[in-house]
């Protein structure tokens, strides 16, 4: 724990552990909020879609491991056995779940203001990106993720080709 001195110091503090997790969690998770996710469409219920977008909102502002579809993970994997699997760094998913969360709170968002055909659109779009994840295990939202270090790249090396 870094103390105000420390930081007017400017002693560095160390940084936080890095968190690793399963990918098999995040696919089952993806996979039982899109079955939710696509209930509250069939069913046109705005509550459980919001309740959805929460949840969401939620496990990637404090972590994956507060993600309640991924949390039965363990118990599953115990139960059935499964072998240990390469581990994933969190922050990708929960990038992608932050983006699940902005694009179903627009979604209810329209909902709310009565556009109900165009509210339920970006939710749809949410369902059938986490049904990809749970069905194939490629998951655009973490691949999103990692533009901010292909983008300026790319920049440098448009930049070099230009100026030669």
């Amino acid at each position: 724990m870094s103390s105000s001195l420390d930081l007017a110091a400017g002693v560095s503090t160390p940084a936080a552990p890095a968190r690793w997790i399963d990918p098999r969690g995040q696919r089952f998770g993806a996979g039982f909020s899109a079955a939710v996710l696509a209930l509250a469409v069939a069913t046109d219920s705005l509550w459980l879609a919001a309740a959805i977008g929460l949840a969401l909102a939620v496990s990637s502002s404090f972590g994956t491991r507060w993600f309640v579809f991924g949390r039965p993970w363990p118990l599953i994997r115990s139960v059935l056995r499964l072998a240990p699997v390469e581990p994933e760094h969190e922050y990708p998913p929960r990038f992608a779940q932050a983006l699940g969360a902005i694009f179903v709170g627009i979604g209810s968002l329209l909902l709310v203001a009565g556009l109900a055909p165009w509210g339920w659109i970006p939710i749809l779009g949410v369902v059938a990106l986490q049904v990809v994840l749970a069905a194939t295990g490629y998951c655009l939202g973490c691949r999103l993720y990692f533009v901010r270090w292909y983008i300026p790249a790319l920049f440098t090396r448009l930049i070099r080709r230009s100026a030669a």
